[in-house]
């Protein structure tokens, strides 16, 4: 899509700024044809690094103990220790309040965080991504900037996802929006993308190319 589209479908979405007493987030919805996500090789599970951020601080923690732990604090990290994992999971008010977070996960923790969290935070789709092959600031980084892009309920032909905040600029927003359209493009084919619609939290739908 022309990225004048894009960016003027932001723009009159942006007219809403500010009329609430929060931060309003950005959404982005698109809208597929020809396309059956009851079948299993159709459906979408993306993740998209948002090349711009998502305009608002992501939390993130870590699951490790040893010198991981140690260099996970030193960056202010909230670290999960193996100890942590299981009183975690009876926890039930703070595993809601960590749903808010990214995770990040020691490998050789792995499978101790699948057993005692897998359910709850695999539905979520929030099951923490291994370190490996990068340093852990490089996947911090990346764990603040990441969105998911997931087929839903019935498997309907839409997906929603965030691309930002109000307070971000039409031109980073539109950044992030290509970002999301070039990785849907890639699974599905442009051919198959209906319609696009960029929206505030509570403002009206605005759809691309119109």
């Amino acid at each position: 899509m022309e990225r004048e589209k894009i960016l003027k479908a932001v723009n009159t979405a942006l007219q809403e700024k500010g009329k609430r007493k929060f931060t309003q987030s950005v959404e982005l919805a698109i809208n597929f044809k020809e396309i059956d996500f009851n079948k299993q090789e159709n459906r979408l599970n993306l993740e998209v690094v948002l090349p711009r951020g998502k305009g608002r601080e992501q939390k993130v923690a870590v699951f490790a103990d040893g010198q991981l732990a140690l260099d996970a604090r030193k960056l202010g990290l909230t670290v999960i220790t193996p100890d942590e994992i299981p009183k975690l999971a009876e926890d039930k008010v703070k595993l809601k309040e960590m749903l808010d977070y990214e995770f990040i996960a020691q490998p050789s923790l792995m499978a101790l965080v699948g057993k005692h969290l897998g359910q709850v935070l695999g539905v979520k789709g929030k099951l923490p991504k291994p370190l490996l092959g990068m340093k852990l600031e490089e996947a911090v980084e990346r764990a603040k900037k990441v969105v998911r892009i997931k087929s839903k309920g019935k498997y309907l032909p839409v997906v929603h996802c965030l691309v930002g905040t109000e307070n971000m600029s039409a031109e980073e927003l539109a950044d992030n929006i290509e970002a999301v359209l070039d990785a849907v493009k890639a699974k599905t084919g442009e051919h198959r993308i209906k319609s696009v619609y960029v929206k505030l939290t509570m403002g009206k739908p605005c759809r691309v190319g119109e």
